[in-house]
């Protein structure tokens, strides 16, 4: 394939999805949403792979001194395909789960999908945050995708000011590479000068661990539970937080020049690890412990991150996110058919359906660390890492990774334990609590299990010989080299933990509940402030603001009053003598006014009518709209700057 096609493979790869999903979005394509979606990502997946194979590098000018510019290297040839193919297999499910406005759920998917991979793939610091603006703004739209139900749009607003809180770092990070003089290129960041790169490396830091959900912004990850479960699997597992565990990993080199910068990220990184997952195994909502354990595992990619272990990051986060999602879609499987996620009500559920119960399974495992397993190799490719960096933070990463095992057997323990008659009424007791149960998992619900059940099983080859050494030459490091006794302990300590459940159930301490106060403080110290800024902000504009122009108007309508009594009682005096001398000349040229120029000015004024009308159309004060016209609008110049030059 030649350098020009696969340049024009990666423009497509990311322009498909933005267009289609923009239109399906704002225009509400209902009937056609589901064949064109899964159309546009199974044209998006293959896309992907092509780039991966002929890692293409492409730009265009976007704004001065930097160019919109992506490209493909060996790590982004990793994730960009599991961003694409994952995002396909979502489709699929919710084709079978949600049948309300497919229109607007799966163009927003598919913009969120578009800014993902321009994330993956960018190659400037701009280029980066307009995906990242754009990423956010569609997860705040998809987390609130049912707008009518209060707390749904409260989650998605307490998700979104709190990674919009971190994605300040972002900005901060532009000015100090542009004060710093390396430029915006994302690979010329750590040769920032000094003073600056401590800057730059603490606003990239920042971002990272806001979207990754990690310490201390880890709980908005627990509002954004409230979206639909095809939303939760998309953005939870290959998308947004995985994303901010990428940049970190993409950072790397950066986090590496500035010293302070790699030690901090492993560590924060490893006690994310440890104190979320306790909150996991606290937790007595199935999509509750998804997301802790999320944040929980994302913390073992940051570790990754500050250590310098690229590619066992890299490995941990692919493998995750293929478990992930599975579990995510499982859970949302059993929330339709039994209306409930408590995991009082799920006892058994695996044994009613096998296939879902089988597959959930195999990814429970693999979160589990049981080996041969995904997961197992992933994070011991890291621990390994750990274990040659310090012997504290490598003992904090093995404890969290026995922790997996622990909230990874509390949800197998769940959906396998046979209920006993005395508790049947009980658990009965859980049903249609949150919504009616349909009774019925169907075929496209069950279909992408079997496929990502086979990427939580085989995706722990990426650090095992001969592939992981591989994937680490690629990435330009030396292969990960967790030893067999390694190997072989994590998985004996991952059997035993497992037994450990399956015998006691594990204690659920109060404060694991509430998220370790990170509930109350996230409330306290970001969303109530925001939002009582904004009520101040909007008091000025009605009071203050409002009071000015309409004081203008009042003004000028006053003045115009007595310019008209001025008009009425002398100047008219003296037209009133011209004009009947002039009379017969006017009702001569009238005849030819009224046909001619009064035609031309009442044409004149129907049309901007109508342009008017048309212009208040998208002036619908929704704010993922706008970004969708926003991204709509660059989409079509990006191709017409392609095709055209």
């Amino acid at each position: 394939m030649t350098a020009t096609m696969a340049g024009t493979a990666l423009w497509l790869m990311v322009l498909l999805p933005a267009v289609v999903g923009g239109v399906l979005a704002v225009f509400r394509l209902d009937r056609a949403a589901v064949a064109v979606s899964i159309s546009t990502a199974t044209a998006t997946g293959v896309l992907s792979v092509v780039v991966a194979l002929t890692r293409p590098v492409v730009s265009v000018p976007f704004m001065a001194g930097s160019d919109f510019a992506l490209g493909i290297d060996a790590l982004s040839a990793l994730v960009a395909p599991t961003v694409a193919f994952v995002t396909l297999l979502v489709l699929i499910f919710s084709a079978g789960e949600i049948h309300a406005s497919q229109g607007r759920l799966n163009g927003l998917m598919l913009l969120f999908a578009s800014a993902a991979l321009v994330t993956v793939a960018a190659q400037t610091l701009p280029t980066l945050l307009l995906a990242w603006e754009v990423m956010g703004a569609t997860s705040f739209a998809l987390i609130g995708f049912w707008w009518r139900e209060d707390r749904r749009v409260s989650a998605g607003v307490t998700a979104f000011l709190t990674t919009r809180t971190a994605d300040v770092g972002l900005y901060v990070a532009a000015g100090a590479a542009l004060a710093g003089g390396a430029g915006w290129a994302l690979a010329d960041l750590a040769s920032t000068s000094a003073g600056w790169r401590h800057v730059l490396a603490a606003g990239v830091l920042v971002a990272g661990l806001g979207k990754a959900a990690q310490l201390p912004f880890s709980f908005w990850l627990s509002r954004a539970m409230e979206g639909p479960s095809p939303v939760s699997a998309l953005l939870h597992s290959a998308a947004m937080v995985a994303l901010g565990g990428y940049l970190l990993l993409r950072m790397e080199p950066l986090l590496t020049a500035a010293g302070w910068a790699a030690p901090t990220t492993a560590w924060i990184g490893a006690l994310t690890a440890l104190m979320v997952g306790a909150v996991a195994v606290g937790q007595r909502d199935a999509k509750q412990l998804l997301a802790a354990s999320t944040s929980a595992q994302l913390g073992f990619v940051v570790m990754a991150a500050g250590l310098g272990a690229v590619s066992g990051g890299a490995a941990h986060l692919v493998a995750h996110a293929f478990t992930k999602a599975l579990l995510f879609l499982a859970a949302g499987a059993w929330l339709t058919a039994l209306g409930t996620k408590q995991l009082a009500g799920l006892h058994g559920v695996a044994r009613r359906w096998r296939l879902v119960g089988w597959t959930a399974t195999v990814a429970g495992l693999s979160l589990a660390g049981v080996a041969p397993l995904a997961l197992w190799a992933t994070k011991d490719a890291v621990l390994a890492a750990a274990l040659e960096e310090s012997l504290g933070l490598y003992a904090v990463g093995f404890a969290a990774a026995a922790l997996s095992a622990a909230y990874a057997g509390k949800l197998l323990v769940v959906i396998w334990h046979r209920v006993p008659d005395s508790a049947r009424v009980e658990v009965e007791s859980h049903l249609d609590e949150e919504q009616p149960g349909t009774g019925h998992v169907g075929v496209l619900e069950k279909a992408p299990l079997l496929v990502l059940a086979v990427g939580a099983a085989v995706l722990g080859l990426l650090t095992l010989p001969p592939v992981g050494e591989t994937v680490a030459q690629a990435l330009g490091e030396q292969p990960p080299h967790a030893s067999l006794v390694e190997l072989l302990i994590s998985a004996v300590v991952a059997l035993l933990v497992l037994g450990l459940v399956w015998w006691r159930p594990v204690p659920e301490p109060r404060w694991a509940l509430t998220w370790l106060g990170l509930d109350h403080a996230t409330q306290a110290v970001v969303v109530r402030p925001t939002l009582g800024l904004a009520a101040r902000l909007a008091w000025f504009d009605d009071r203050v603001l409002d009071s000015v122009v309409t004081g203008s108007a009042s003004t000028a309508l006053s003045v115009s009053r007595r310019a008209a009594r001025f008009d009425d009682r002398v100047l008219d005096s003296g037209v009133e003598a011209t004009s009947r001398a002039s009379l017969r000349v006017a009702e001569r040229s009238s005849t030819g006014d009224d046909r001619w120029v009064d035609g031309a000015v009442e044409g004149l004024a129907t049309w901007l009518r109508g342009l008017g009308r048309l212009a208040r159309r998208p002036q619908t004060g929704q704010l993922h709209q706008y970004y969708i016209q926003a991204v709509a609008v660059l989409a079509i110049g990006v191709l017409l700057l392609v095709t055209v030059r």
